[in-house]
Protein backbone atom coordinates (compact mmCIF):
# COMPACT_ATOMS: atom_id res chain seq x y z
CA UNK A 1 0.00 0.00 0.00
CA UNK A 2 1.82 3.70 -1.14
CA UNK A 3 2.10 5.88 2.14
CA UNK A 4 -0.56 8.12 0.64
CA UNK A 5 -3.23 5.51 0.65
CA UNK A 6 -2.07 4.24 3.87
CA UNK A 7 -2.31 7.39 5.65
CA UNK A 8 -6.18 7.91 4.19
CA UNK A 9 -7.00 4.79 6.29
CA UNK A 10 -5.65 6.01 9.31
CA UNK A 11 -7.17 9.33 8.96
CA UNK A 12 -10.46 7.82 7.84
CA UNK A 13 -10.15 5.47 11.02
CA UNK A 14 -9.66 8.75 13.07
CA UNK A 15 -13.24 10.75 11.80
CA UNK A 16 -15.48 7.70 13.00
CA UNK A 17 -13.67 7.92 16.54
CA UNK A 18 -13.19 4.36 16.28
CA UNK A 19 -9.30 4.65 16.98
CA UNK A 20 -9.63 1.39 20.16
CA UNK A 21 -7.68 2.54 23.35
CA UNK A 22 -5.57 -0.10 24.07
CA UNK A 23 -4.42 -1.44 27.27
CA UNK A 24 -1.11 0.28 28.56
CA UNK A 25 1.32 -1.89 29.53
CA UNK A 26 1.34 -0.97 33.17
CA UNK A 27 -1.96 -3.12 32.94
CA UNK A 28 -0.89 -6.10 31.27
CA UNK A 29 2.33 -6.01 33.24
CA UNK A 30 3.30 -9.78 34.71
CA UNK A 31 1.86 -11.33 31.48
CA UNK A 32 3.70 -14.56 31.04
CA UNK A 33 5.03 -14.85 27.49
CA UNK A 34 5.90 -19.13 26.34
CA UNK A 35 3.23 -19.52 28.26
CA UNK A 36 -1.01 -19.23 28.59
CA UNK A 37 -2.02 -16.14 29.96
CA UNK A 38 -5.76 -16.26 32.09
CA UNK A 39 -7.35 -13.68 33.16
CA UNK A 40 -10.50 -13.30 35.50
CA UNK A 41 -13.39 -14.19 33.94
CA UNK A 42 -15.27 -10.86 34.98
CA UNK A 43 -17.20 -10.61 37.84
CA UNK A 44 -17.11 -14.44 38.53
CA UNK A 45 -13.26 -14.17 38.53
CA UNK A 46 -12.10 -17.27 37.39
CA UNK A 47 -8.87 -17.44 35.59
CA UNK A 48 -9.27 -18.28 32.10
CA UNK A 49 -7.22 -18.50 29.11
CA UNK A 50 -6.97 -16.03 26.94
CA UNK A 51 -7.70 -18.56 23.72
CA UNK A 52 -11.18 -20.16 24.15
CA UNK A 53 -11.42 -24.33 22.28
CA UNK A 54 -14.20 -23.56 19.35
CA UNK A 55 -16.04 -26.74 19.92
CA UNK A 56 -17.61 -25.87 16.44
CA UNK A 57 -14.26 -26.82 14.88
CA UNK A 58 -14.60 -30.67 15.96
CA UNK A 59 -17.39 -31.03 13.13
CA UNK A 60 -14.80 -31.87 10.45
CA UNK A 61 -13.02 -34.74 12.42
CA UNK A 62 -13.39 -38.21 13.43
CA UNK A 63 -13.43 -38.93 17.63
CA UNK A 64 -9.66 -39.75 17.78
CA UNK A 65 -8.79 -36.59 16.08
CA UNK A 66 -11.27 -34.46 18.38
CA UNK A 67 -10.13 -35.94 21.30
CA UNK A 68 -6.44 -35.46 20.84
CA UNK A 69 -7.00 -31.60 19.83
CA UNK A 70 -8.71 -31.66 23.38
CA UNK A 71 -5.89 -33.14 25.43
CA UNK A 72 -3.48 -31.47 23.12
CA UNK A 73 -4.92 -27.81 23.70
CA UNK A 74 -5.34 -28.96 27.89
CA UNK A 75 -1.64 -29.88 28.35
CA UNK A 76 -0.60 -26.13 26.10
CA UNK A 77 -2.60 -24.18 28.83
CA UNK A 78 -6.48 -23.77 27.49
CA UNK A 79 -8.73 -24.07 30.40
CA UNK A 80 -12.13 -23.20 28.48
CA UNK A 81 -14.18 -25.26 25.92
CA UNK A 82 -17.31 -23.78 24.35
CA UNK A 83 -19.87 -26.19 22.40
CA UNK A 84 -23.51 -25.55 20.81
CA UNK A 85 -26.45 -28.01 20.32
CA UNK A 86 -26.63 -26.21 16.42
CA UNK A 87 -22.92 -26.99 15.89
CA UNK A 88 -23.15 -29.72 13.56
CA UNK A 89 -26.98 -30.67 14.71
CA UNK A 90 -25.41 -31.78 18.07
CA UNK A 91 -22.74 -33.86 17.13
CA UNK A 92 -20.17 -31.42 18.22
CA UNK A 93 -21.46 -31.82 21.82
CA UNK A 94 -21.45 -35.31 21.54
CA UNK A 95 -17.86 -35.44 20.21
CA UNK A 96 -16.69 -32.85 22.78
CA UNK A 97 -18.20 -34.98 25.49
CA UNK A 98 -16.27 -37.92 25.11
CA UNK A 99 -12.93 -35.95 24.06
CA UNK A 100 -13.10 -33.72 27.76
CA UNK A 101 -13.65 -37.49 29.40
CA UNK A 102 -9.89 -38.32 31.08
CA UNK A 103 -9.27 -34.33 31.86
CA UNK A 104 -10.44 -33.31 35.38
CA UNK A 105 -13.20 -31.29 35.19
CA UNK A 106 -12.58 -28.87 38.16
CA UNK A 107 -9.71 -27.99 35.92
CA UNK A 108 -11.64 -26.74 32.97
CA UNK A 109 -14.45 -24.56 32.38
CA UNK A 110 -17.10 -25.80 30.22
CA UNK A 111 -19.53 -23.58 28.08
CA UNK A 112 -22.55 -24.36 26.43
CA UNK A 113 -25.30 -22.65 24.64
CA UNK A 114 -28.89 -22.37 23.34
CA UNK A 115 -31.07 -21.36 20.55
CA UNK A 116 -34.60 -21.55 22.07
CA UNK A 117 -36.03 -18.37 23.22
CA UNK A 118 -39.11 -19.92 25.71
CA UNK A 119 -38.49 -21.91 28.57
CA UNK A 120 -39.57 -25.07 28.12
CA UNK A 121 -37.50 -25.71 25.01
CA UNK A 122 -34.33 -24.29 26.92
CA UNK A 123 -35.24 -27.01 29.37
CA UNK A 124 -35.52 -29.79 27.09
CA UNK A 125 -32.05 -28.58 25.36
CA UNK A 126 -30.58 -27.84 28.85
CA UNK A 127 -30.94 -31.39 29.79
CA UNK A 128 -29.76 -32.68 26.44
CA UNK A 129 -26.77 -30.82 26.35
CA UNK A 130 -25.65 -32.05 29.68
CA UNK A 131 -26.22 -35.44 29.05
CA UNK A 132 -23.88 -35.28 25.54
CA UNK A 133 -21.46 -33.70 27.12
CA UNK A 134 -21.55 -35.78 30.49
CA UNK A 135 -21.64 -32.93 32.78
CA UNK A 136 -23.65 -32.35 35.92
CA UNK A 137 -22.91 -28.51 35.58
CA UNK A 138 -22.08 -25.63 32.82
CA UNK A 139 -19.81 -23.00 33.87
CA UNK A 140 -21.40 -20.72 31.74
CA UNK A 141 -24.90 -21.32 30.21
CA UNK A 142 -25.66 -18.81 26.95
CA UNK A 143 -28.48 -17.31 24.97
CA UNK A 144 -26.97 -18.31 21.33
CA UNK A 145 -27.21 -15.74 18.21
CA UNK A 146 -29.32 -13.13 19.22
CA UNK A 147 -30.28 -11.02 16.03
CA UNK A 148 -33.06 -9.31 16.55
CA UNK A 149 -34.22 -7.26 19.70
CA UNK A 150 -37.46 -9.11 19.82
CA UNK A 151 -35.22 -12.77 20.51
CA UNK A 152 -34.00 -10.83 23.45
CA UNK A 153 -37.57 -10.02 24.83
CA UNK A 154 -38.88 -12.96 24.16
CA UNK A 155 -35.93 -14.81 25.71
CA UNK A 156 -36.32 -12.37 28.81
CA UNK A 157 -39.53 -12.01 28.90
CA UNK A 158 -42.48 -14.02 31.06
CA UNK A 159 -42.04 -18.00 30.27
CA UNK A 160 -38.77 -17.30 28.25
CA UNK A 161 -35.38 -19.17 28.06
CA UNK A 162 -34.28 -16.91 30.79
CA UNK A 163 -36.75 -18.57 33.49
CA UNK A 164 -35.45 -22.26 33.28
CA UNK A 165 -31.43 -20.80 32.79
CA UNK A 166 -32.20 -18.98 36.84
CA UNK A 167 -33.91 -22.18 37.89
CA UNK A 168 -30.98 -24.65 36.27
CA UNK A 169 -28.27 -22.40 38.12
CA UNK A 170 -30.43 -21.98 41.84
CA UNK A 171 -30.04 -25.73 41.24
CA UNK A 172 -26.33 -25.91 40.68
CA UNK A 173 -26.44 -26.50 37.25
CA UNK A 174 -25.42 -23.51 35.78
CA UNK A 175 -22.75 -21.25 37.78
CA UNK A 176 -22.48 -17.87 35.16
CA UNK A 177 -25.03 -16.79 32.35
CA UNK A 178 -24.15 -15.21 29.00
CA UNK A 179 -25.68 -14.75 25.46
CA UNK A 180 -23.81 -14.70 22.18
CA UNK A 181 -25.36 -12.10 19.37
CA UNK A 182 -24.38 -11.07 15.72
CA UNK A 183 -25.93 -7.68 15.85
CA UNK A 184 -25.32 -4.72 17.77
CA UNK A 185 -29.17 -3.76 18.72
CA UNK A 186 -29.18 -7.62 20.23
CA UNK A 187 -26.61 -7.29 22.20
CA UNK A 188 -27.22 -3.70 23.67
CA UNK A 189 -30.91 -4.94 24.65
CA UNK A 190 -29.62 -7.78 26.33
CA UNK A 191 -26.98 -6.31 28.28
CA UNK A 192 -29.96 -3.48 29.37
CA UNK A 193 -32.35 -6.27 30.05
CA UNK A 194 -30.72 -8.46 32.50
CA UNK A 195 -27.09 -8.44 34.48
CA UNK A 196 -25.39 -11.07 32.32
CA UNK A 197 -21.91 -12.26 32.82
CA UNK A 198 -20.58 -12.91 29.52
CA UNK A 199 -20.50 -11.52 26.48
CA UNK A 200 -19.66 -13.27 23.02
CA UNK A 201 -19.21 -10.91 20.52
CA UNK A 202 -17.45 -10.13 17.11
CA UNK A 203 -14.42 -8.33 18.39
CA UNK A 204 -12.32 -7.79 14.82
CA UNK A 205 -10.00 -5.50 13.39
CA UNK A 206 -11.54 -5.69 9.89
CA UNK A 207 -15.34 -4.82 11.40
CA UNK A 208 -14.05 -2.73 14.01
CA UNK A 209 -12.01 -0.26 11.44
CA UNK A 210 -14.02 -0.55 8.66
CA UNK A 211 -17.10 0.48 10.65
CA UNK A 212 -16.75 0.76 14.43
CA UNK A 213 -18.74 -2.65 14.56
CA UNK A 214 -18.05 -3.70 18.05
CA UNK A 215 -17.25 -0.26 20.20
CA UNK A 216 -20.80 0.35 21.46
CA UNK A 217 -20.83 -3.14 22.60
CA UNK A 218 -17.39 -3.46 24.51
CA UNK A 219 -18.56 0.03 26.14
CA UNK A 220 -21.83 -0.99 27.56
CA UNK A 221 -20.27 -4.78 28.71
CA UNK A 222 -17.70 -2.27 30.43
CA UNK A 223 -20.31 -0.26 32.27
CA UNK A 224 -22.34 -3.88 33.08
CA UNK A 225 -19.17 -5.28 34.60
CA UNK A 226 -19.57 -8.06 31.45
CA UNK A 227 -16.70 -10.04 30.47
CA UNK A 228 -16.21 -9.83 26.75
CA UNK A 229 -15.35 -13.00 24.67
CA UNK A 230 -14.41 -12.45 21.23
CA UNK A 231 -15.68 -14.45 17.97
CA UNK A 232 -13.90 -14.00 14.80
CA UNK A 233 -10.87 -12.98 16.13
CA UNK A 234 -9.00 -14.15 13.32
CA UNK A 235 -11.50 -13.00 10.62
CA UNK A 236 -10.42 -11.42 7.28
CA UNK A 237 -13.53 -10.47 6.17
CA UNK A 238 -16.10 -11.42 3.42
CA UNK A 239 -14.47 -13.66 0.55
CA UNK A 240 -13.50 -11.51 -2.35
CA UNK A 241 -15.44 -12.66 -5.09
CA UNK A 242 -12.25 -13.72 -7.37
CA UNK A 243 -10.15 -15.21 -4.48
CA UNK A 244 -9.50 -18.84 -4.50
CA UNK A 245 -11.29 -19.89 -1.34
CA UNK A 246 -9.06 -22.11 0.80
CA UNK A 247 -11.30 -23.49 3.09
CA UNK A 248 -14.95 -24.10 2.52
CA UNK A 249 -16.04 -21.16 5.17
CA UNK A 250 -18.30 -18.59 4.82
CA UNK A 251 -15.51 -16.14 5.63
CA UNK A 252 -11.78 -15.51 4.25
CA UNK A 253 -9.59 -16.43 8.12
CA UNK A 254 -6.23 -15.19 8.71
CA UNK A 255 -3.84 -18.35 7.84
CA UNK A 256 -0.39 -17.23 8.62
CA UNK A 257 1.06 -17.67 12.15
CA UNK A 258 2.17 -13.66 12.14
CA UNK A 259 -1.42 -12.37 11.33
CA UNK A 260 -2.82 -14.18 13.67
CA UNK A 261 -0.47 -13.16 16.49
CA UNK A 262 -1.26 -9.89 15.45
CA UNK A 263 -4.51 -10.39 15.22
CA UNK A 264 -4.88 -12.03 18.97
CA UNK A 265 -2.62 -9.56 20.20
CA UNK A 266 -5.19 -6.48 19.26
CA UNK A 267 -8.36 -7.89 20.39
CA UNK A 268 -6.78 -9.03 23.55
CA UNK A 269 -5.80 -5.60 24.24
CA UNK A 270 -8.81 -4.29 23.88
CA UNK A 271 -10.26 -3.42 27.97
CA UNK A 272 -12.76 -5.77 28.60
CA UNK A 273 -12.00 -8.73 26.53
CA UNK A 274 -11.19 -11.46 28.45
CA UNK A 275 -10.63 -14.59 25.39
CA UNK A 276 -10.55 -14.64 21.76
CA UNK A 277 -11.98 -17.89 19.91
CA UNK A 278 -10.81 -19.19 16.40
CA UNK A 279 -13.19 -20.36 13.71
CA UNK A 280 -14.08 -24.18 13.54
CA UNK A 281 -10.78 -25.65 12.24
CA UNK A 282 -8.05 -27.59 14.22
CA UNK A 283 -5.35 -26.08 12.77
CA UNK A 284 -6.58 -23.01 13.46
CA UNK A 285 -7.52 -23.55 16.65
CA UNK A 286 -3.68 -24.80 17.19
CA UNK A 287 -2.61 -21.39 15.69
CA UNK A 288 -4.94 -19.39 18.19
CA UNK A 289 -3.06 -21.23 21.11
CA UNK A 290 -0.05 -20.45 19.48
CA UNK A 291 -1.01 -16.70 19.83
CA UNK A 292 -2.03 -16.60 23.19
CA UNK A 293 1.07 -18.65 24.52
CA UNK A 294 3.14 -15.71 22.58
CA UNK A 295 0.95 -12.68 23.78
CA UNK A 296 1.73 -9.38 24.21
CA UNK A 297 0.78 -6.48 24.74
CA UNK A 298 -0.48 -4.81 20.83
CA UNK A 299 1.64 -1.50 20.45
CA UNK A 300 -0.08 1.65 18.03
CA UNK A 301 2.56 0.39 15.29
CA UNK A 302 0.12 -2.62 15.53
CA UNK A 303 -2.66 -0.85 15.52
CA UNK A 304 -1.58 0.83 12.22
CA UNK A 305 -0.78 -2.36 10.53
CA UNK A 306 -4.19 -3.92 11.15
CA UNK A 307 -6.18 -0.92 10.22
CA UNK A 308 -3.99 -1.16 6.79
CA UNK A 309 -4.71 -4.67 6.86
CA UNK A 310 -8.71 -4.40 7.31
CA UNK A 311 -8.68 -1.65 3.94
CA UNK A 312 -10.94 -2.86 1.07
CA UNK A 313 -12.02 -6.10 3.03
CA UNK A 314 -15.79 -6.90 3.02
CA UNK A 315 -17.94 -6.80 6.03
CA UNK A 316 -19.87 -10.46 7.30
CA UNK A 317 -22.03 -9.06 9.58
CA UNK A 318 -23.41 -5.50 7.99
CA UNK A 319 -26.01 -7.40 6.03
CA UNK A 320 -27.33 -8.67 9.64
CA UNK A 321 -26.93 -5.45 11.05
CA UNK A 322 -29.01 -3.36 8.14
CA UNK A 323 -31.45 -6.26 7.84
CA UNK A 324 -32.16 -5.52 11.81
CA UNK A 325 -31.96 -1.28 11.54
CA UNK A 326 -34.58 -1.73 8.84
CA UNK A 327 -36.80 -4.43 10.49
CA UNK A 328 -36.89 -6.43 7.66
CA UNK A 329 -35.15 -9.49 8.71
CA UNK A 330 -36.94 -12.75 8.58
CA UNK A 331 -37.45 -14.84 11.09
CA UNK A 332 -36.26 -17.14 12.02
CA UNK A 333 -32.39 -16.52 10.64
CA UNK A 334 -30.19 -18.40 10.57
CA UNK A 335 -27.19 -17.89 7.51
CA UNK A 336 -24.53 -20.30 9.78
CA UNK A 337 -24.05 -22.17 12.76
CA UNK A 338 -21.46 -19.51 14.16
CA UNK A 339 -20.99 -18.68 17.50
Amino acid sequence: MKRREFLKVVAGSAVLGIQPKLVSEAIAAGTKIGGMQKRALGRMGWKVSVVGFSGLGLMHYDQATCTAAAHKAFDQGLNYYDVAPAYDKGNCETKLGIALQGLDRHRYFLACKTKKRDKDGCRAELEQSLEKLKTDYFDVYQLHHLVKPDDVKTALGPGGAIETILEAKKAGKIRAIGFSAHTTKAALEALRGFAFDTVMFPINYVEYYTRGFGKEVLALAKEKGAAVLSIKTINSGAWPKDAQRTRKWWYRPLESQDDINLAYRWTLSLPGVVIGFPPGWMDLQEKAIAAGRAYRPATKADARQLQAMAKDCGSIFKREEDLVASARIPYPYHPHECA
